[in-house]
């Protein structure tokens, strides 16, 4: 089986997409067309959120596609036209990626029915390589450096991490990195004390990221998950 994720944008580039209510249904009511297309465990993530919290959070959205995104297992990449026939009806731009799932850390497993909103908020972050940077090298500090540190200092309740094998859409931007870190609320994101335990703990871990990502080609929002 592959993983395919497909980001949908509406909002434009250095805009953060916000109470995207509307793409949430959109995206709700063609997870049957999906399922009869071959899609299989799919994860959806809007930027639907409504918190007074979420003004407080650092938002950035470089390419205009974090609306929201789709992601879903299939048998065989090449017998996806059914399924992105779909999703292209769902925004005005949306950019597929074939990727590898590594899950460093799961909700505690429970009961609970298909779409409904999984606790807390996501943080869904996609960036590309820095040019300067080798793949070894940044494979190093993003797997090896950056994930066991943010084990360790963010409060995660679920950490899913994407690496890109290709773009496999026409005019897919460039982005080797997907990643969905799930924590209880925006008002834990929003406090550094929380987030980051502790301000010097927060100097670490950024200085960790910026070895590794470009701060002006990430992109970044909260948004509320639903399994499928």
């Amino acid at each position: 089986m592959e993983k395919l994720v497909y980001l949908l944008g509406d909002a434009e580039a250095g805009t953060p997409p916000q109470r995207r209510h509307d793409l949430r249904e959109k995206i709700f009511d063609v997870v049957p067309a999906l399922e009869a297309a071959g899609a299989r465990d799919l994860t959806v993530t809007v930027a639907d959120i409504e918190d007074p919290a979420l003004d407080q959070i650092a938002q950035m959205n470089a390419h205009g596609l974090i609306d929201g995104q789709v992601s879903l297992w299939v048998d065989c990449l090449d017998d996806r036209r059914e399924i992105e026939a779909v999703v292209s009806s769902l925004a005005s731009r949306f950019a597929g990626y074939l990727v590898t799932e590594s899950i460093l850390r799961e909700y505690p497993r429970q009961e609970r029915a298909r779409g409904e909103a999984s606790p807390g908020v996501a943080i869904f972050t996609t960036f590309p390589k820095p040019d300067a940077l080798d793949f070894e090298t940044f494979y190093a500090r993003w797997h090896g450096s950056h994930g066991p540190l943010t084990l360790l200092l963010h409060p995660l309740t679920r950490y899913v991490r994407n690496a890109v094998v290709r773009g496999i859409t026409a005019g897919a931007p460039t982005l080797h990195a997907i990643v969905s870190e799930s924590v209880a609320s925006c008002a834990v994101v929003a406090d550094p004390d929380q987030f980051y335990s502790g301000p010097e703990n927060r100097k670490k871990i950024v200085k960790d990221l910026l070895s590794f990502a470009d701060m002006t080609t990430m992109s970044s929002i909260p948004m509320r998950e639903y399994l499928f």
